[in-house]
């Protein structure tokens, strides 16, 4: 006699390793930890020109992609969709979106879209802002999205048409880790090294002047000496004044001396370099693409624009889930099975070139090798035409 097991009642999807918190949902992801770190990392852009080029420089560099399907004609409008649709109020396609959400990505450490659909039609994408959101973590493999109202928040009426993602998250948290953290104590030393040049050529560009009289030893002289001190500051002050050159004429012991001319300014060349060299460093652009000629070999330069295609590749990875949630949502409402493929366009002109170069110099060898092969002759041993010979 067999007896059949008995199947478990329910499977459920648990992770073991997280603490267990009744109940789960308290634990509460501001994104980041909070405004006021949203506004420094802005300023943090705005104070340090550099730092808002260079993501930029990653916003453009990371540039397009095509969507293939099974079905050529759901390719076809799919395609046409994703270059015509509503991108917030003023703004066209999904490139659009992609570049405002990196860039949210990239600053914040966080971003999040949505999907507006109305009438069972896709209608357009919205870029949310960090301020009228909030995340908060509905288990250890789902973060549940909440709109911000009247001091509280409360969930989303369609959640399936939100979505998120987070940049670098620590193991356990779904809040991300900003691309600028870390920098705001070396700007803050960068910046302040600009201020104080920016003060120093105030002062000596400007040239002020200390005009000193000393009156002689005898009583007479000591008698008018303020009087003569007015006199001398009305005349040099007319010379200074006056459009063109002016003659200053002056009776008695008069030294004139521009201030703060023996004060030596500091070197800030090494200074500043080391302070870019850290940001830069963080930020992952070689520093030719910045106008900074630190690298003079051709090598070199060719082997930082190799790091620059694999970190633009990384963010291309983290584009990829939200491109294909929207292309999903487009298909199921239009009748098509949510299967589609993204194919990025290749990152540099330069990279296509190398490539084709490399499969012509591949194709060539090959060419070479058959003509080669079919023009050399046979070799045949003594053996073998003595055997050709005897069967002959």
């Amino acid at each position: 006699m067999f007896f059949k097991r008995k199947r478990p009642e329910t499977a459920v999807c648990a992770v073991q390793t997280a603490e267990k918190k009744e109940p789960f949902p308290e634990l509460s992801l501001q994104v980041p930890a909070g405004p006021g770190e949203r506004r420094l990392y802005d300023a943090l852009r705005e104070a340090v020109p550099i730092i808002d080029a260079a993501i930029e420089k990653i916003l453009r560099l990371t540039g397009g992609f095509l969507v293939s399907c099974p079905d050529e004609a759901a390719e076809r409008q799919l395609n046409h969709f994703l270059d015509s649709v509503q991108v917030g109020a003023d703004r066209q396609g999904i490139e659009s979106f992609l570049t405002t959400y990196l860039d949210q990505l990239l600053t914040y450490g966080n971003a999040v879209g949505e999907m507006v659909v109305q009438g069972g039609e896709f209608r357009a994408l919205y870029n949310a802002s960090l301020d009228d959101v909030e995340l908060r973590a509905a288990s250890p493999l789902a973060v549940e999205v909440r709109r911000r109202e009247n001091g509280g928040s409360v969930p989303v009426r369609y959640p399936e048409l939100v979505f998120c993602s987070a940049l670098n998250p620590p193991p356990g948290s779904a809040q991300g880790v900003s691309l600028l953290r870390g920098l705001p104590f070396v700007s803050r030393t960068l910046v302040q090294i600009f201020h104080t040049i920016g003060s120093n050529w105030e002062r000596l560009g400007g040239v002020r002047f200390a005009v000193t009289y000393k009156p002689d030893s005898d009583a007479a002289d000591r008698a008018f000496a303020k009087e003569r001190a007015e006199q001398i500051a009305s005349e040099w002050g007319r010379a200074m004044r006056g459009d063109g050159v002016s003659d200053f004429i002056a009776v008695g012991d008069v030294s004139i001396k521009a201030i703060g001319s023996d004060v030596q300014i500091l070197d800030s060349e090494i200074p500043v370099r080391q302070m870019l060299e850290q940001i830069i460093a963080k930020l992952g652009i070689p520093p030719f693409l910045l106008g900074l000629t630190w690298s003079s070999t051709e090598r070199m330069s060719s082997q930082q624009a190799d790091i620059l295609t694999s970190e633009l590749e990384s963010y291309r990875r983290l584009l990829n889930p939200v491109i294909d949630k929207i292309c999903g949502m487009w298909l199921r409402l239009n009748g098509y099975p949510p299967r589609c493929f993204v194919k990025w366009n290749e990152i540099t002109l330069q990279d296509a070139t190398e490539l084709a170069a490399a499969r012509y110099q591949n194709a060539r060898a090959e060419q070479i090798e058959q003509t080669v092969h079919k023009k050399t002759p046979v070799k045949q041993t003594k053996a073998g035409r003595k055997q050709n010979h005897i069967e002959e």
